[in-house]
């Protein structure tokens, strides 16, 4: 297996997990976030603010698009699988997940909405995004994982590892 994508909305876990992920396959571990806000320079937030929804999107995926690594998970924004380009590049370096937590839990663990450089138009809840989105996780997943409420962080990597067992990882790079 080439790489590991972890997908979810934002305070899904994609980073923690991810991190401890890569650690458990002794893989690399890459926030593809970091790498958008050091090629545009400046945080996520403020690419938001300065360039729209649409121009975050397209940097997003542009700096998903530049990816070439093996051995590494990759933990994108929670917005990625609003560029199908994105997704397909992801989807050919190896197996996805989708890290799916309630939308209750995602309320609690996200509690700087505004700030957190979040893509989502004025006026949009969490909720809003999660019934935006969720339908799009569900289409690039190769798999799901279940992350229950207040979940220890040890499970929902063990889960993730049960779920990559499982995948038929034959026509993956």
């Amino acid at each position: 297996m080439s790489c590991v994508t972890l997908i979810g909305m934002p305070g899904s876990g994609k980073s923690t997990v991810g991190v401890l992920l890569a650690k458990a396959l002794g893989f690399d571990f890459l926030d593809t976030d970091l790498l958008l806000q050091r090629r545009e320079g400046m945080y996520l937030q403020d690419i938001l603010e300065c360039r729209g929804i649409e121009a975050f999107l397209d940097a997003e995926e542009a700096a998903v698009r530049s990816l070439t690594c093996q051995n590494t998970v990759i933990a994108p924004g929670g917005s990625v699988v609003c560029r199908r380009g994105a997704m397909e590049h992801l989807r050919a370096l190896g197996p996805v997940l989708y890290l799916r937590v309630p939308l209750p839990e995602l309320e609690r663990r996200v509690n700087n909405i505004t700030t957190r450089g979040i893509a989502m138009a004025p006026g949009q809840t969490l909720g809003d995004v999660y019934a935006q989105r969720a339908p799009l996780y569900e289409q690039y997943a190769g798999a799901v994982v279940e992350v229950a409420p207040r979940a220890a962080l040890e499970n929902t990597v063990a889960a993730v590892c049960v779920r990559l067992n499982e995948l038929d990882l034959t026509d993956i790079p």
